[in-house]
């Protein structure tokens, strides 16, 4: 059996190579103990060091047990958070110590050690949420992104636990269907938001072990909420107690130029069998043991191409990688969501393998997010001049399947928030934040907003803080927050919105190529829910602007932007809005954006 998933690993075929490697939890001539598992095939003399054996280098020596150099070793009498490392010496001939690759738990760090943890025997009270769970092609899909420290963040780090108790009713109340973590395995600097990271399979300490991790998604599915995991498999921490240069030997790492990654981290060498594996299996581990309902996978443009340069070429073994990672992770979960964070104009992305695509669910629409940025940072008087900058998307939308963000990326480093991006005074900014939140959820597309977009503030996230959760004492703040709620709502409510997205049926332009007032137009439907979305990019202010309908009837107003509960100034369609000769004629305010529905047919 050993001989079965060793060969696995070291042909790049395993996802599960978690049940043999790290150290479990076990029984050996009726002894309960620890059974650990090394695979590094460069090293000698390899033995366990930790505080259950004081730290000896001699006490307890591995068994090389396979010529493609994995090493075992039972333990008895071992438990719980107990801190362990590997001592060994490397191709170097040097004598190191490193932690586990596989282990289950760590330290917190400034402190390096692995953990023993056992994971298994958790509770889980999700099997009705795991029965109905799906890729939600055809359903709303509404994303909060979050980093779980500073959501909520006082005089210390939040556990899971407690996050749980604040965030899950405040995302159900909010509407959204899905929480999307940033990563949360073990990094040792927070202003890496984990990205940069050590221990692949193990949760963040800083907020607790992996049973309270689980029992945070366990208490989100039974509200009906999505877990969405950011995972980075394309870098790490090249921390020298960690993965860097693990046995003496690039085991993980490139060994030519494209070792350091534009981060300053080491990058996978995602070409090698065995690293195909540790990852493919890293993601398996918390899709089959934490019940993560999709994975988001980081910088898929540094996986095309050498360090994220078209110029460089395609990395063909990593391109494979992910083909191989999203076919096997989708043939042994059907319902699993696999997310693109990719900037590439990389053709197929979202077609499955079989059809010589990539194999992902969906794909970061992030030519969308930049152009529809630069559009709404435009003085409205230039804005005719890149008219295209909101019309091009829906040109290549059929080409994939298409998530639209508002990510973490676009509030940090200096780029200003949502908020501050937009154009004019402080109650211009207001205006058009609220115009560019309606024309993200009237865009098919499924949605994704970082935390804290919906208080609209202007400043910027920082991880050592919590959320500015005191901006919501501010009425014009407040009816950010407000808005968000409602616009989730609506879009759940109507099927116009989020079904059958990618079916051209479902989508025309109305309005297209009035450059010269700025208003754009179009209609979603799908059999008798017929809406139609209007934008006003500019701040002029129409007391009668016609917009043509494709089905006559009466429209009723189910939103408007300048609404005062949204901090407007009320210029919004009271009454019914009845459509004559092909027509509909409304009040369109400044900066306003609104949404009618067609109420009777004519």
């Amino acid at each position: 059996m050993a001989y079965g998933i060793i060969y696995d690993y070291l042909m790049g075929q395993s996802i599960n190579a978690y049940d043999y490697f790290g150290a479990h939890f076990t029984k050996q001539d009726g002894k309960d103990g620890v059974v650990f598992r090394l695979y590094a095939p460069m090293a000698s003399d390899v033995s366990v060091i930790g505080d259950f054996n004081n730290w000896d280098m001699f006490s307890l020596k591995m068994n090389k047990i396979d010529d493609s150099g994995v090493y075992e070793l039972f333990v008895p009498g071992l438990y719980n958070y107990q801190s362990y490392k590997f001592h060994f010496r490397n191709a170097k001939g040097q004598y190191v110590d490193r932690i586990d690759p596989f282990a289950f738990f760590c330290e917190t760090a400034p402190s390096t050690c692995s953990r023993l943890f056992d994971y298994e025997n958790f509770a889980w009270h999700d099997k009705k949420y795991l029965k109905t769970r799906d890729r939600n092609f055809d359903k709303p899909m509404s994303i909060y992104e979050m980093h779980v420290g500073s959501w909520l963040k006082n005089d210390r780090f939040p556990s899971y636990e407690e996050t749980a108790d604040q965030l899950i009713p405040y995302i159900k109340g909010m509407g959204y269907t899905h929480v999307e973590f940033m990563p949360i395995v073990a990094h040792p600097f927070l202003g890496s938001w984990g990205y940069q990271a050590t221990s692949f399979y193990s949760v963040d300490p800083r907020y607790g072990n992996p049973h309270q991790l689980m029992s945070l998604i366990d208490r989100l599915h039974k509200e009906g909420i999505g877990v969405i995991l950011d995972f980075a498999p394309v870098h790490f921490a090249n921390d020298p107690w960690a993965l860097a240069e693990y046995d003496g030997s690039c085991l993980f790492e490139y060994s030519n130029e494209h070792r350091v990654s534009p981060w300053g981290s080491y990058q996978f060498d995602l070409g090698k069998d065995p690293v195909r594996s540790f990852l493919m299996s890293a993601m398996n581990f918390f899709v089959e043991k934490f019940h993560i309902d999709g994975i988001r996978i980081d910088a898929v443009s540094n996986i095309i191409f050498y360090d994220g340069n078209k110029n460089n070429g395609t990395n063909e073994g990593a391109v494979e990688f992910i083909k191989r990672l999203n076919g096997k992770l989708h043939y042994a979960h059907p319902d699993l969501m696999m997310i693109a964070e990719d900037s590439t104009d990389f053709p197929n992305v979202t077609k499955a393998t079989e059809q010589g695509g990539l194999g992902f669910d969906y794909k970061w629409d992030l030519g969308w997010m930049n152009d529809t940025l630069k559009y709404y940072a435009l003085d409205p008087i230039y804005k005719k001049y890149d008219h295209n900058k909101l019309t091009f998307s829906m040109a290549y939308f059929y080409s994939d399947n298409f998530l639209l963000p508002f990510s973490h990326d676009e509030v940090v480093h200096g780029k200003g928030t949502l908020l501050n991006k937009m154009w004019g005074d402080y109650y211009q900014k207001f205006a058009f934040l609220r115009n560019l939140i309606t024309y993200q959820f009237a865009h098919p597309g499924k949605k994704l907003n970082f935390m804290g977009n919906e208080f609209g503030s202007f400043d910027e996230w920082n991880e050592n803080k919590s959320l500015p959760w005191d901006l919501k004492r501010f009425p014009a703040h407040d009816s950010i927050t407000r808005m968000y709620h409602d616009l989730n709502l609506i879009y759940r409510a109507h099927r116009a919105m989020y079904f059958e997205e990618h079916n051209p049926e479902r989508f025309k332009w109305l309005v297209v190529d009035n450059n010269n007032d700025s208003v754009f137009a179009f209609t979603r439907r799908i059999d008798d829910d017929i809406l139609i979305f209007v934008f006003n990019m500019t701040t002029n202010y129409y007391d009668g602007f016609g917009i043509p309908v494709e089905v006559e009837g009466e429209y009723e107003e189910i939103f408007n932007s300048d609404k005062d509960i949204y901090g407007g100034a009320n210029q919004y369609n009271g009454g019914p809005l009845g459509s004559f000769g092909g027509f509909v004629t409304l009040k369109l305010a400044s900066m306003g954006a609104l949404i009618l529905k067609l109420r009777k047919k004519a």
